[in-house]
């Protein structure tokens, strides 16, 4: 800044906020570190309101409380709606002062995607709000923010969104569909080396088979190891499942090659050769990874994940009706000892088979009652089965189509943020 003095006020709405030079410059608000840009009162008056140059004072005529939770906001690094202030007004403060709904925490997150459902919005812009063209793409627009990180840290959360959020770029879409490609490719060789002939044909083109497999773990490895690198929480990233997931389907590779170089070979390793076999064979939780590219299995991700007390209700449901109807069956079938003692039903963990494949309907006709006493029993079996799993799946199902178009409305959003990238 050319002009004013070194310290610089901020009135928003009649509140006052001072900072110095410095602290405006790096300020993680975009509309506010551009002020640091400016050489005349002309460029200040196309970022604010007003401007006193005695008491270099900018003035904001803005929603004061808003301002004060976004501040909260880069103090804290969580931005949430203010109490009883409608959402997308909320939203258009924080596109005027620079922010996105990204910067949202999850939970706004989703009432604003709500809110912007019911009154058919996909999103609103910059100029939704009186945001110029000028102050939205200057050319210093991207350098002015700088969200308070160094270079390195810029750098670091580029490459988080490349491997973490396949959406929120076009080279994150090309890594995705590399990432998508090597998942197929590993999970064929995975299921190509149960067939009886693989083995004469994996000694017929061993090296192909080196070269493909060795390929494959060199990119999941690479993957997992940056990822790792620049996640923000390490803590946060070795405990997530599917990060788990990963090291454990990677390791028996390097384990396999180590002994095979020491003159050990796997098979004749006894239990240690089955662990191994076991832990190779989890790779096909990798077909996980494709959650992160494809709509349907995010929707069920997350339904199952807010809906957990539901289905931990339906569980309890089944074991419940499963303790009382094996009981009974086995009662029936063979513990009153009439003459005609069913033995598939000798104890209530075997009767616990038959009710659970009749409650599901399933009835695989491998068991079943031959008593009047145990055909009544399950036909009571079946029908409460059919109550019992009917009674959660409306709440399941109003979760499923709410995640679904949330998730809808948030890929929009990035697919108009990579169209704008790539018409740049």
């Amino acid at each position: 800044m050319k002009f004013g003095k070194s310290i610089c006020v901020l009135n928003v709405g009649g509140t006052r906020y001072a900072f110095t030079r410095e602290v405006i410059r790096d300020f993680p608000l975009r509309r506010v570190s551009r002020l640091h840009a400016c050489a005349t009162e002309k460029e200040v008056l196309e970022l604010c309101d007003d401007y006193d140059r005695d008491r270099n004072e900018f003035f904001f005529d803005r929603h004061a409380q808003a301002f004060l939770f976004i501040m909260l906001y880069v103090r804290s690094g969580k931005l949430r709606f203010v109490p009883g202030v409608c959402e997308l007004s909320f939203y258009t403060e924080m596109l005027y002062w620079g922010l996105e709904s990204e910067h949202l925490d999850s939970c706004c997150q989703k009432r604003l995607d709500d809110r912007m459902s019911e009154i058919g919005l996909d999103s609103l812009s910059e100029g939704d709000v009186g945001v110029s063209g000028d102050e939205s793409h200057s050319p210093d627009g991207a350098s002015v923010q700088r969200m308070a990180l160094t270079g390195r840290a810029k750098w670091l959360e580029k490459m988080r969104k490349a491997f973490e959020e396949p959406n929120s770029s076009l080279g994150a879409q090309l890594l995705a569909s590399v990432s998508v490609i090597f998942v197929i490719v590993s999970m064929i060789m995975l299921c190509a080396s149960t067939l009886p002939d693989w083995d004469t044909a994996k000694r017929n083109t061993v090296e192909e088979h080196r070269i493909i497999e060795a390929v494959c773990i060199g990119w999941f490895t690479a993957e997992c190891i940056v990822r790792f690198l620049v996640a923000r929480d390490k803590w946060d990233f070795l405990r997530r499942p599917l990060n788990i997931i990963d090291v454990i389907a990677i390791t028996p590779y390097y384990v396999t090659m180590a002994m095979a170089r020491a003159g050990m070979p796997g098979a004749g390793l006894g239990v240690a050769g089955v662990i191994l076999r076991v832990l190779r064979m989890m790779r096909v939780f990798w077909l996980m990874k494709l959650a992160r590219h494809f709509l349907g299995l995010q929707t069920l991700g997350l339904t199952l994940t807010r809906c957990y007390r539901e289905m931990v209700m339906l569980m309890v449901f089944v074991f419940v009706a499963m303790a009382i109807y094996s009981a009974l069956a086995q009662l029936l079938e063979h513990g009153l000892d009439l003459g005609t003692q069913n033995q598939d039903y000798a104890s209530i963990p075997a009767a616990a088979w038959w009710v659970i494949i009749s409650m599901t309907t399933v009835g695989y006709g491998d068991v079943y009652p031959v008593t009047v006493g145990g055909r009544v029993l399950g036909g009571m079996c079946v029908v409460s089965g059919i109550v019992l799993l009917a009674l959660p799946i409306t709440f399941i199902y109003h979760s499923f189509v709410q995640c679904y178009h949330e998730l809808k409305l948030r890929s929009a959003r990035y697919a108009r943020s990579l169209s704008a990238e790539i018409l740049q």
